[in-house]
């Protein structure tokens, strides 16, 4: 195996701006409030935006 430098890594994740590896999955659970059960809301989010996923509806 072989080994990558950590200038090289960091020279490659700038070239991959806009790549799938900046989104992630985030997930919410959501209490109703007349029954009391859960849902859940599943996203890909840009990792950049998380926390307004996260604030947004509290």
């Amino acid at each position: 195996m072989a080994k990558v430098s950590k200038n090289a890594r960091v020279a490659q994740r700038a070239a991959n701006v806009g790549s799938g590896r900046d989104f992630v999955k985030v997930i919410k659970s959501i209490k109703d409030p007349i029954s009391g059960k859960y849902t859940y809301k599943e996203l890909m989010v840009h990792k950049d935006k998380v926390k307004d996923f996260f604030e947004q509806n509290k």
